[in-house]
């Protein structure tokens, strides 16, 4: 049966995962982004927020590398946390480079509209071949956070499995401490025995001597009485 302490990286490993679906999400949709700018700002919150409980969550992972006992529980946990910090500064990169180019095609869109007065052919063909990227872009993200739900159900259930761990290790310290219970019984019981058993033996050795005892009384008497001259 795995541990609390290897569900709890497990879990922790999960989440980190999911946050990282998340922000490819939500950098995908700033490639894709139409405008304005407001649209591309709320965007930009979210992925924010996501960074910050990576973070978070990254920082946990190497909190308990650290409590691992063993250097061989000790070193997975640290690759797979530094596996996952080069792939947020990946995501930092791909983000900053999703925003440039965001920001520079909505400027050149404003810039377009300003300068034509209205849409031109080419602004509604852009338009057009924008709004396809847009909804590509849809499919990818709803793919994407399908994954983040089914890691979100994964970690549910360990969070669920931690309460059935908590509880099995409650059950069996408490049988623990009834079996030393009971074992101190049954020693307290064995000397018990044991010296009652001794007490009778001795009993018995005092009876049989009181026995020879007087019988040797009755039989000096009895001599005495009748052969008084022997």
């Amino acid at each position: 049966m795995a541990s609390s302490e290897d569900v709890n990286v497990r879990i922790c490993g999960q989440e980190v995962i999911k946050y990282d679906l998340e922000i490819k999400a939500l950098t995908q949709d700033i490639i894709n982004c139409p405008g304005p700018h407001s649209a591309l700002a709320e965007l930009n919150s979210r992925v924010k927020e996501k960074f910050n409980k990576l973070r978070l969550r990254i920082q946990d992972l190497e909190q308990m590398a650290q409590e691992q006992d063993t250097e061989s529980t000790r070193l997975p946990i640290l690759m797979e946390m530094e596996s996952q910090r080069r792939q947020m500064l990946s995501n930092q990169t791909a983000w900053r480079k999703a925003n440039l180019a965001c920001k520079l095609a909505i400027d050149n869109m404003e810039k377009d509209e300003l300068l034509h007065g209205g849409e031109s052919p080419s602004t509604r063909h852009r338009k057009v071949t924008k709004e396809s990227l847009v909804e590509s872009s849809s499919n990818i993200t709803e793919s994407l956070m399908s994954i983040s739900r089914m890691m979100s159900e994964q970690v549910k259930q360990s969070e669920d499995t931690i309460g059935t761990l908590a509880t099995s290790s409650k059950t069996v310290q408490e049988a623990n401490e009834e079996f030393k219970t009971m074992t101190g019984t049954i020693h307290l019981g064995r000397k018990l025995i044991l010296k009652y058993n001794r007490r009778e033996l001795t009993d018995k050795l005092l009876i049989f001597l009181a026995l020879a005892l007087f019988f040797a009384t009755v039989l000096y008497i009895l001599k005495k009485r009748l052969i008084p001259f022997v």
